[in-house]
């Protein structure tokens, strides 16, 4: 009866500690950064400021093609895109890359 009992003990001790690892969830994994980004950062300087202008050339685009004047307000916030655009260019040509 003893000598069944440390075999039961055993087979148990032994399921045990097979089963264990799936009982277990794993450890979440961490994220790993992206090259991509940091590759088309390094080939296209100030990606940003890029973007930007090309936005406000379009804004600038639909701002002009308006039907009506606004009182004004559409020709002020013409001069305003402009002088964004322009301040933008000597942005890049600030440039000390």
């Amino acid at each position: 009866m003893r000598n069944w009992l440390s075999s039961l003990l055993a087979l148990a001790v032994l399921v045990f500690a097979l089963s264990y690892p799936v009982a277990v969830p794993a450890a979440p994994r961490t994220p790993q950064p992206k090259a991509a980004p940091a590759a088309a950062a390094a080939a296209e300087p100030h990606p940003e400021i890029r973007a930007a202008l090309a936005n406000l050339r379009e804004a600038r685009e639909h701002l002009a093609q308006g039907a009506h004047d606004f009182g004004g307000h559409r020709v002020a916030a013409l001069k305003a895109v402009d002088d964004a655009i322009h301040e933008s260019e000597i942005c890049l040509k600030y440039d000390k890359r």
